[in-house]
């Protein structure tokens, strides 16, 4: 039931013990007292957050956003002197508010759970939530004295976003009155109703409960089981929505009057249990362990209906009392605060999973397993123009975003506006931004938004899309493009003319042709090609009577690769995926060459697994050292302070070693030349290091150095 605003969370109760309270708490309430700040609604959050039994750094949080709400320049002159983990707290409790303003502009019908997840995103300390539904629940008590309008978006705000967080954190005092209150402003004249049939029948369902409590407790005696008994309250939101969910009528529902049973363990609940079954039938289908198999948010307990006393329906619950006190307070009541630093690996991971608890899912079960193997999903939350969540995974850029939207919004995207200003299509937005897509009228994608060296497409959806497109235009064009990358990548990587007879085979296509479309449709890389290229190409002598000035290699060390239950066999690196040392890897029995080695993605394999599963098995790269090539690249283009630096930078993030470098300026033209002789993996790691320095401004091309 509701419970009225009383003058016991009054601020003047705390700061009359401020001498017993820790200094951090004490400090907050003597900044109070000197500010003027709500007095009832801050009292009222801190003795709810001593119920959750949050420690000083929550309640002291919870004061000081209500000091810097109501006098900003306090907050900035005192927050530099507070300690970092307090400032952390009043910092979620800012980011929130950005939820709130989004919740009340969007549209009648909007969703609420996008909130939900946002909220979540930009909290990094779940104690945060603890505050937030604290002072929601102290405003909801107090919305009696607010204007209609308010109270009702306030009430909105209660429904959509606090109710749910309680419910999935398991805070039953909390959730219970959050919904009643929420549904008594918004619903009243169904709320009344519910609240006078309540009323009504209280004095027959008082004498009925006192009935069952002594013949129950009689029993639980007689068979040496000590309980406390107590009937249970039921409230208003939860009766309505069970008439909604069954489609009964108020009088139809059995469980109006119930009972709590509280025992010392385990093997008492179910002790319990066995006497109520063989005190009174018990209702077919209406039994429920959450004892064995807890709810997702942790409640545990044992329900039953039984036909009690006088032939009505009775509602039990039996549980123990530790479970009935994490019941009542949820994750609270397992929460241990660490006072402090934040550094504490166990304390971190214990955010982390409660976050992952509060995360929205459909199957409890699911989430369960998911509990048991993962702390936090990588993802983030951005904003539509309207104010609308999106949902995406961690890395993805806006050109993801726009074909997230829609694909037509996706190929006709030009650029991108984050919180107003333009970024590249590449940017990565973060949880919160709001992203707006710039299009044309007519437009279509680029095919260098397949290449994942330039990093326009982080998500395989927006790719396959962008495949779809290209594969629904002529096939001649395809075909036109195929060719056009092919020869600039052999151009490029100063590859030898060669015999491109063989390579469709290499990589299981029947014709040149499918290579090409596939080539043009991003499906196979460029880089991937140059290296079973590079393979093909390889002498058997390691040191040809006339190296080439730009290359020298070792031979792979088959001793790398270690097959698991069994000893050494001939091992040979697969040239459709052509793997590397630190890929994941599975091994495939060949008939003549031994074991080939795929990457464990690779299309390949798992066709040829579908045919023979019998002859995939688990291989690991051992210690030896991986192949490494010396290779001078030239860069052309016109000079610009920091061009240099820019290169050297795009080497270096590329984890490669530069082993000799020299340029020149051609002043007249302003053109520049460098070279670098470099330490790369393969062609494929040299490839995309090209890619990315002829995407530096200023350079019109980047190219390995070839023989002649």
């Amino acid at each position: 039931m509701v419970h009225a605003t009383s003058t016991a969370g009054h601020l003047a109760a705390w700061q009359s013990r401020a001498g017993t309270l820790p200094p951090l708490l004490a400090d907050a309430l003597a900044v109070c007292a000197q500010n003027g700040v709500n007095e009832h609604e801050c009292g009222d959050v801190l003795d709810l957050l001593a119920m959750l039994g949050c420690d000083a750094h929550t309640q002291a949080a919870a004061l000081w956003f209500e000091i810097g709400r109501a006098h900003s320049l306090v907050w900035e002159r005192q927050a530099a002197g507070l300690p970092e983990e307090l400032q952390r707290l009043v910092a979620g409790q800012m980011a929130a508010e950005r939820v709130w303003a989004l919740h009340a502009q969007r549209p009648p019908q909007g969703g609420s759970e996008g909130l939900r997840r946002l909220l979540l995103a930009i909290i990094r300390d779940v104690r945060v939530v603890f505050i937030l539904l604290s002072r929601q629940l102290a405003r909801m008590r107090a919305a009696a004295n607010l204007a209609e309008d308010e109270r009702q978006e306030l009430a909105r705000l209660t429904r959509d976003i606090h109710a749910p967080l309680a419910n999935r954190l398991g805070i039953w005092q909390l959730k219970w009155e959050l919904e009643d209150l929420a549904f008594r402003y918004l619903q009243p004249d169904t709320y009344k109703r519910i609240a006078k049939l309540l009323d009504e029948r209280r004095s027959d369902r008082e004498h009925f409960i006192r009935d069952a409590l002594s013949e129950l407790g009689e029993a639980l005696r007689n068979a040496g089981i000590k309980a406390d008994l107590a009937g249970r309250p039921k409230h208003i939101y939860s009766i309505w929505k069970k008439m909604q969910r069954k489609a009964l009528e108020f009088s139809d529902l059995y469980d109006i009057r119930a009972v709590r049973v509280l025992v010392d363990s385990v093997a008492d609940c179910y002790g319990a249990l066995g006497i109520v079954h063989a005190l009174w039938p018990h209702l077919p289908g209406e039994f429920d362990d959450y004892v064995a198999r807890p709810k997702s948010n942790g409640y545990r307990s044992l329900h039953t209906a039984v036909i009690g006393p006088h032939g009505k329906t009775l509602e039990v619950q039996i549980r123990t009392h530790d479970m009935h006190r994490a019941n009542e307070l949820g994750v609270a009541a397992h929460w241990r605060y660490k006072e402090g630093g934040s550094g504490d690996a166990d304390f971190e991971a214990k955010i982390a999973w409660m976050r992952k608890l509060l995360e929205p899912r459909n199957d409890d079960g699911e989430l369960a397993a998911e509990l048991q193997t993962e702390l936090l999903e990588d993802r983030v939350y951005v904003l539509t123009p309207k104010g609308e969540v999106v949902d995406m995974p961690h890395g993805a850029t806006v050109l993801d975003f726009a074909y997230h939207v829609h694909t037509e919004v996706g190929h006709r995207c030009r650029g991108a506006k984050v919180n107003g200003r333009i970024v590249p299509l590449t940017y990565q937005p973060h949880s919160g931004d709001r992203v707006e897509i710039l299009t044309t009228k007519i437009g279509e994608p680029r095919r260098d938004w397949l290449s994942a060296h330039h990093g326009y497409l982080h998500t395989s959806r927006a790719r396959d899309k962008v495949r779809a497109w290209f594969r629904r235009s002529a096939h001649e064009a395809n075909l036109a493009a195929g060719r056009a990358l092919l020869e600039r990548e052999l151009k490029r990587l100063a590859l030898p003319d060669v015999d491109l007879a063989k390579l469709p085979t290499l990589f299981h296509l029947q014709t040149q042709d499918e290579l090409l479309v596939a080539l043009a449709l991003g499906e196979i890389s460029t880089g991937q090609v140059a290296r079973v290229l590079q393979e093909s190409q390889q002498p058997a002598d390691p040191i040809p009577a006339t190296p080439p000035p730009a290359v020298r290699h070792t031979v792979f060390d088959h001793s790398a690769i270690t097959i698991e239950g069994v000893g050494n066999l001939l091992t040979v690196l697969a040239k459709c995926c052509q793997p590397l040392p630190g890929d994941p890897v599975l091994g495939f029995i060949t008939r003549t060459k031994g074991v080939s080695v795929h990457r464990a993605n690779c299309a390949s394999l798992a066709r040829l697994a579908r045919r023979d599963p019998d002859r995939v098995i688990e291989v690991s790269w051992g210690q030896a050292n991986a192949q490494a090539y010396e290779v001078t690249i030239q860069l052309n283009g016109y000079d610009r302070k920091g061009l240099q630096k820019d290169v050297v930078g795009v080497i270096s993030n590329a984890n490669i070693n530069i082993l000799a470098s020299n340029s020149r300026l051609f002043s007249r033209t302003g053109e520049v030349e460098m070279r670098y002789t470099l330490r790369v993996r393969d062609f494929e790691q040299l490839s995309t290091l090209l890619d990315r320095l002829a995407a530096l401004p200023n350079v019109v091309e980047a190219r390995r150095v070839g023989a002649g």
